[in-house]
């Protein structure tokens, strides 16, 4: 499956946040996202999603125009900035609810084998985060849009999510954007920086220096 947004255009209070946006996602790879706070990108991942209406926006899949959300159509799934689980769930109930397995988690995250009574307003945001992201990677859908996934995550964790979205990645297409630079660029296939409202290809990582994003002797 290919999935490209095309043609993106995206307003508020007649201040042009998002101009000429493009990008390509495909079964099989993960895209990155990059971009400086406030440049977008998390208001990409609602357009994409259906969450968001900009001005203007062209979706295909496989080249087929597609006029309804993503999320109508049940095969995206979406993990926003904010926690999204609901405070005093049961570990448990949200498993049970999302048909997760919870063997199979705890086979990932060793160290979450005694929390499936717990709520999850009583885990820290990190393990919080680290659950949520493992529901979305976990979904059905073929899309995947993670947003900050590594977040406040100890370093453990990251690795074993990155190692969790390499093995998803084989039946899913995944976008994902996080200010944890360095864990996007090692994960992705393809990479992009969303810089002054458009996104931008980079084939090498000198161009991130180019483009004023980041200095390339601290990646």
């Amino acid at each position: 499956m290919i999935i490209e947004l095309d043609n993106v255009e995206l307003y508020f209070n007649d201040k042009r946040v998002l101009n000429g946006v493009y990008l390509k996602l495909e079964t099989g790879k993960v895209v990155g996202l990059l971009g400086r706070n406030g440049s977008g990108k998390s208001c990409l991942l609602q357009i994409l999603f259906g969450a968001l209406q900009p001005k203007y926006k062209l979706i295909r899949i496989d080249g087929q125009a597609i006029q309804k959300p993503l999320y109508y159509l049940k095969i995206i799934s979406y993990l926003p900035q904010l926690h999204f689980t609901p405070n005093h769930l049961k570990i448990k109930t949200l498993f049970y609810l999302l048909q997760l397995d919870w063997e199979d988690f705890t086979n990932h995250f060793e160290n979450f084998s005694t929390y499936y009574h717990m709520k999850l307003n009583n885990l820290s945001g990190g393990e919080r985060r680290v659950i949520e992201t493992y529901a979305v990677l976990k979904q059905k859908g073929k899309i995947v849009l993670l947003d900050e996934p590594f977040s406040n995550i100890a370093p453990l964790y990251i690795e074993k999510i990155k190692s969790l979205i390499t093995s998803e990645k084989s039946q899913k297409a995944i976008l994902i954007t996080d200010h944890y630079y360095k864990d996007v660029i090692d994960i992705c296939d393809t990479l992009y920086l969303l810089n002054n409202g458009c996104t931008k290809q980079i084939k090498h990582s000198k161009e991130l220096e180019t483009y004023n994003y980041l200095n390339v002797d601290t990646i």
